[in-house]
């Protein structure tokens, strides 16, 4: 994504592939101060207190016992793009809002350069998410909404049949015509890609209380890694890519995260975990 003071003008230190795609992955957390707000007005609870009873209320009702709060209840803690270029190689990564990973800041951020990026490459520049239809982008759609964000063409021109933004959970499960169990964490395995690790996201609430903030966007972007590598599973199942040339990326991919390592060095845990594709049965 472009930086938000960038203009228009090429840097001469920009690959001379143009952008193609921004893969992308966030990480939120219960408003306690909204819930409180909204549910439970007469009941002066903290915060901390709103978010646990309406966890508990949200387990009652869950067949699964899943404690996920709606969209709305929540704000984005971490935010993390992958720039891939028209070739599929990785070109660059942006943690939105380091060193403080403040939302406000992330999401202004977010929107300013997704405007730019628009304004630039049009609708050759495109989305990839896992989920990103049913929970990132109203995730951060809601954020605009609360920090008076401006979105220009994206807000402008929402069509839900225009293709600047493929869904990778939408698209493997035939648009939920069949239910995505074990989401990303199977799909990253199945290519002997780290998947989940240290950190599920159902501890980043208590990582947020704990202070642990970098840690919660070292995860986000284990996960947008993860995100990438099943991006380029599906460009060989559509014929974009061969296999040959998808193995070669992948290595390409593996030198690109070893050598961001000094730059965020929970990329060594990444590397640990890094597994190669062995098919079975």
């Amino acid at each position: 994504m472009l930086p938000a003071n960038q203009t228009k003008s090429r840097d001469p230190a920009e690959p001379k592939v143009h952008p193609a795609y921004l893969v992308m992955d966030t990480e939120s957390v219960p408003d306690g101060r909204l819930l409180a707000a909204v549910k439970y007005t007469k009941d002066n609870l903290t915060p901390e207190e709103a978010v646990r009873r309406a966890q508990a209320e949200a387990r009652e009702l869950s067949y699964t016992g899943s404690d996920f709060l709606p969209v709305t209840f929540q704000y984005p803690v971490a935010v993390c793009i992958l720039r891939v270029g028209a070739d599929f190689t990785l070109q660059k990564v942006n943690r939105l809002g380091e060193p403080e990973f403040q939302p406000r800041q992330m999401v202004e951020q977010f929107w300013s350069g997704l405007v730019q990026t628009r304004q630039v490459y049009k609708d050759r520049v495109k989305l990839v998410t896992f989920n990103g239809r049913g929970f990132d982008m109203p995730l951060l759609e809601m954020a605009a909404f609360r920090y008076g964000c401006n979105g220009g063409d994206c807000f402008q021109n929402r069509n839900r049949y225009k293709d600047t933004h493929l869904d990778l959970m939408d698209w493997l499960s035939n648009y939920g015509a069949v239910r995505m169990a074990g989401g990303l964490d199977v799909l990253a395995k199945l290519l002997g890609k780290p998947g989940k690790t240290s950190v599920a996201g159902d501890q980043v609430y208590q990582l947020v209380l704990d202070g642990k903030i970098q840690q919660i966007n070292d995860y986000c972007l284990f996960d947008t890694l993860d995100t990438y590598f099943v991006f380029l599973r599906t460009r060989v199942m559509v014929g974009a890519l061969t296999l040959e040339k998808e193995h070669q990326l992948v290595l390409k991919a593996k030198e690109f995260v070893r050598g961001h390592v000094d730059q965020y060095p929970a990329l060594q845990q990444y590397m640990d975990n890094w597994g190669e594709w062995s098919p079975w049965p």
